[in-house]
């Protein structure tokens, strides 16, 4: 998997790949895109999708599904090379895209469920349906809040 061609560190790394899946798995992320993330994690180089299907043993297929919703979450960057086809990816360094991704979800549900109100017919799904509403919007500004002290705590990147 890396540089180091001894057996206990790739145990270790194989390892360290599922512990992510594992912890990231519960969170809605399919498990070849979470050990993708773990893998790029470990990567000192950006990798092709050949290579990473062949270090995680997947299908190039599912290397590149697990790539994109990867991007997707801003978990990992595309890379191209000028003049071939060939696409790199690597760990992005924005650690805080699938927290933000979230806070977008939150939102729409605060959202949804406040819309749900109108429709409610009784006090009690209405009670319900506010309480709900103002939980995610007190958990997505609470998290905003601290990804913003977090970004501002950093140096800036040039």
């Amino acid at each position: 998997m890396s540089n180091i061609s001894t057996k206990g560190s790739v145990e270790r790394e194989r390892q360290f790949i599922d512990d992510v899946a594992r912890l990231m798995v519960p969170w809605g992320v399919p498990q070849a895109a979470a050990r993708l993330y773990g893998y790029l994690l470990l990567s000192a180089e950006p990798a092709s999708l050949d290579r990473i299907a062949e270090d995680l043993e997947i299908s190039k297929s599912s290397a590149s599904v697990a790539a994109r919703l990867l991007e997707k979450y801003r978990l990992a960057l595309r890379h191209s090379k000028r003049g071939s086809k060939r696409v790199l990816y690597e760990v992005s360094q924005n650690y805080d895209g699938m927290l933000t991704e979230q806070n977008r979800m939150l939102a729409a549900l605060a959202e949804l469920l406040t819309s749900g109100t109108e429709v409610a017919n009784s006090g009690k799904t209405q009670s319900r349906l506010e309480e709900m509403a103002d939980f995610y919007s007190t958990m997505r500004l609470a998290t905003e809040a601290a990804l913003q002290r977090w970004r501002e705590s950093k140096p800036r990147r040039r």
